[in-house]
């Protein structure tokens, strides 16, 4: 299992904090962002066209980094600041 979370407005629009995948082999977050947009238009209209950030296991990461079982998985727009 995989645990994706959401954070800010992702999390509003999709109203979904967190949720367990299932993964068994290693896959990209990439891979993980189309499958997430597959769940319905809902999820693809939130996800598709955003400049999301990823972070596995709280480190920021590129969207073709490797994913594994067991890894935490975060997406989240990009933070401003003053």
């Amino acid at each position: 299992m995989m645990k994706v979370l959401f954070f800010a407005m992702l999390r509003e629009r999709l109203e979904c904090a967190e949720l367990q995948l299932e993964q068994t082999q290693p896959t990209t977050v990439a891979e993980v962002l189309e499958r997430l947009k597959a769940r319905s238009e809902k999820w693809q209209a939130t996800l598709e066209n955003q400049e999301l950030l990823a972070a596995i296991n709280q480190r920021f990461v590129d969207f073709d980094a490797s994913v594994q079982h067991g890894d935490e998985l975060a997406f989240f727009p990009p933070v401003t600041g003053g």
